[in-house]
């Protein structure tokens, strides 16, 4: 199934959450502004609904999106407000795929976990609470993996400082 006929399953199967789409266009040659939009298609999901978003992409028989192939976040630009969640889907069976994109605000970064559908989940979850400071509602898990327990800031956020030093070690 290409990109169109995954969303217009998911529209008819009233996925969760679902709140529209993107997909790649060309420059406008009249805004010299427009750069377009290159990459891969991708639906964008309300972040509160997306562990039930995922459970449809994953249940349905004709989706039968059964793997995560990525879960991790990105931060825009220092000066926005919200930061992005990105998913990647497979269906191993249907040979298909699906890019998914979730907003949340900077300054209230938290969203429901998304492990009780799909366990691979927790790990990237606990990677972009700690690098972007997102809290995942329910996680089961939410230790550090990467950086020290007392660690101060979020280090993938555009807009982070990074320290000069870390327990009397010059971080320069």
């Amino acid at each position: 199934m290409d990109f169109q006929g995954i969303h217009d399953r998911l529209q008819a199967i009233q996925a969760p959450g679902l709140q529209g789409a993107d997909e790649p266009r060309e420059p406008d040659p009249e805004n010299k502004k427009d750069k377009g939009r290159f990459g891969d298609p991708f639906v964008l999901v309300d972040a509160k609904l997306l562990p039930a978003f995922l459970q449809v992409c994953r249940d349905d028989e004709r989706l039968n999106m059964d793997l995560v192939a990525d879960f991790t976040a990105t931060d825009p630009a220092k000066d926005d407000e919200n930061l992005w969640i990105n998913v990647q889907l497979l269906s191993i069976g249907q040979k298909h795929r699906l890019a998914i994109k979730c907003m949340i605000p900077k300054a209230n970064a938290v969203m429901p976990t998304s492990v009780p559908v799909h366990r691979s989940c927790q790990w990237h979850e606990r990677e972009a609470a700690e690098m972007y400071g997102i809290t995942f509602e329910g996680h089961p898990d939410p230790r550090h993996i990467l950086l020290p327990d007392d660690w101060v800031g979020f280090p993938m956020r555009k807009d982070y400082e990074f320290p000069e030093e870390y327990h009397g070690i010059s971080c320069k």
